[in-house]
């Protein structure tokens, strides 16, 4: 991979970090920058997210970056992963600010996902010299700079003391709104976010609610994307189930009241149309 340099002034995306603190005098980049202009978003959260925490981020990103919006994480396990992962699968730009010295990519198990991200035209950055090793203090430095390429950051799911909250952190210091998806009452993992809202971050329920802020509809024929419309009645009455928040399969197939040889095969040729993702343990969601 070619390391590329340049200094945040001469780009119009990268810009945006001259107004943070500690602005890095030059990034190292390995890919395509993005033209100043579009949305962009940053998702963050745990290294070890819970089903729920997956099924919120890969919504969102994947919803986000369907529409346009530029996802930015940090190429961390768990949630950054996701949040990568879902913008390439709906076809969109994401970009991974590295806390190491690049070509190399750590962890090293997501470097195929790094290839990806470059290869789909995104871009892998970083601030530190080629080949710099990862040290503990550079995911937190790294932090700034997530926050900062970003117009909104959205935390997913997140202990209370994550470093995640580091990020939300810088981003209020920028004067970022900060997005945070409600969580379990119970569930150590949304303590985080949780706090976050209770501080006066805003929560986010519904992706299309900062859609609306962030792509303004040009009319209203295009303004929300509306369900996928079934081929069969079964398959129309599983799209609306699931669009009611219904996950697990034996739920599904008990309303809608087909057998359950008719629910297997419409469940897997509205997978193979696109239009569902099984997230594992008999359980769908839309995609």
């Amino acid at each position: 991979m070619k390391i590329n340099t340049i200094a945040p002034e001469k780009n119009e995306f990268l810009k945006r970090v001259n107004s943070i603190a500690k602005p890095p005098k030059s990034f190292h980049y390995v890919g395509t920058l993005p033209p100043d202009g579009p949305a962009t978003v940053a998702i963050v959260g745990t290294r070890k997210p819970t089903a729920y925490g997956r099924e919120v981020t890969h919504t969102l990103a994947y919803s986000l970056a369907q529409r346009g919006v530029i996802v930015v994480s940090g190429l961390a396990l768990g949630i950054d992963a996701i949040a990568h992962t879902a913008a390439l699968e709906a076809g969109g730009i994401t970009i991974a600010v590295l806390g190491n010295g690049l070509p190399d990519i750590y962890p090293a198990t997501n470097a195929r996902l790094g290839h990806r991200i470059v290869e789909s035209g995104g871009a892998l950055l970083s601030e530190y010299p080629p080949h710099d090793k990862a040290r503990p203090h550079y995911f937190l430095e790294r932090n700034r700079l997530v926050a900062g390429l970003a117009d909104v950051i959205i935390i997913t799911e997140a202990a209370l003391r994550s470093g995640t909250l580091n990020t939300a952190a810088h981003a209020l210091e920028q004067g970022k709104d900060v997005y945070a998806v409600p969580g379990n009452i119970t569930s150590p993992l949304s303590a985080g976010c949780n706090a976050l809202i209770a501080q006066g971050a805003l929560p986010l329920t519904d992706v299309h609610d900062l859609l609306d802020v962030l792509v303004p509809p040009a009319s209203a024929s295009n303004s929300a994307a509306t369900l996928p419309l079934g081929r069969t009645e079964l398959e129309t009455t599983i799209i609306g189930l699931l669009a009611h928040g219904l996950r697990d399969g034996d739920e599904l197939l008990r309303q809608a009241g087909c057998t359950a040889t008719d629910f297997a095969t419409t469940i897997t040729m509205l997978e193979l149309q696109g239009a569902i993702r099984a997230l594992g343990a008999n359980r769908w969601t839309l995609r």
